[in-house]
């Protein structure tokens, strides 16, 4: 499928481009699962593994790391602010997409998204290895602050957009979207108390932006799914949001990368927040 049309192509590396640019130069392959002990059964020859959790999270605050944190993580995985950092990962690129947004938290511009993920380069029989790569530690200097204002939206922003009517996105499944359950199919019970969606919110599931091969659809279809059938805008706000923000990290990339929308952020806080808060508004349909 040909990607000229996104509004920035260049952010997408397909499985055959990659295969022949391994080795190229200035570029780091960093692998993020929901499963963390994947990498460890094989990967793609030179890549890294960030865990979204252990290293992109803080350990006892509910919040992301420092910048000085994410400067030594970079570091350590031979990554400077010149490096293009090409992400891909399990579940259709959720958690990879999940550690993109997380290092654009942080500044960092040149990043890529594997088209498809772990799943297609895999089916496709591509090369993988258990071998680690020998990293050559770089030296990245700390941001001089998180974006958390330019990309992230927490409760009150949220709730503001809820009262006023502005253009919410929960991309959940549709029972968690009804309030008949709580998490995802299939998963456990994450502890959240209350189910439902937030109040003016529209249901738009994330896998309606990729093909069966997890790979993204075409930007007529991207078009059709969020500017006809849900207004949303390139020139208007939107936040997503999901369970912990990193299903709705991937929707943040197809409209803010694919589509060109100019001011969309992720409410990373999401259900496991909102659904838990005392007092907070919620909204079920059937």
């Amino acid at each position: 499928m040909s990607t000229s049309s996104y509004a920035h192509p260049e952010v997408l590396v397909e499985t055959s481009w990659l295969a022949d640019h391994l080795q190229e130069p200035n570029t780091r392959i960093v692998e993020s699962n929901e499963d963390i002990l994947l990498y460890d059964t094989g990967h793609i020859p030179g890549a890294v593994h960030i865990d979204w959790r252990a290293d992109l999270q803080d350990q006892l605050v509910r919040d992301y790391i420092t910048p000085d944190k994410f400067a030594a993580l970079c570091g350590r995985n031979g990554i400077t602010p010149a490096t293009t950092c090409i992400f891909y990962g399990d579940k259709s690129n959720w958690w990879s997409c999940y550690a993109l947004w997380a290092f654009r938290l942080f500044g960092h511009t040149k990043v890529k998204v594997l088209n498809g993920g772990r799943d297609k380069w895999i089916k496709e029989g591509r090369a993988i290895t258990r071998e680690k790569p020998s990293i050559q530690p770089a030296t990245y200097p700390v941001p001089a602050k998180r974006l958390d204002a330019e990309i992230r939206a927490f409760y009150e922003e949220a709730l503001a957009f809820s009262k006023s009517g502005k253009p919410l996105i929960d991309v959940r499944s549709p029972g968690e979207f009804k309030g008949t359950i709580t998490h995802m199919p299939e998963y456990p019970q994450e502890g959240v108390l209350r189910g439902g969606h937030i109040p003016g919110a529209k249901g738009v599931p994330w896998k309606l932006a990729v093909n069966e091969d997890g790979s993204f659809k075409s930007v007529t279809e991207l078009k059709k799914i969020y500017e006809e059938d849900c207004s949303l805008s390139p020139e208007k706000e939107t936040v997503v949001y999901c369970r912990i923000g990193e299903r709705s990290s991937h929707t943040w990339f197809a409209l803010t990368y694919l589509l060109g929308h100019k001011k969309v952020r992720n409410y990373d806080g999401s259900w496991t927040e909102w659904g838990n808060k005392v007092g907070a508004p919620i909204e079920r349909s059937s």
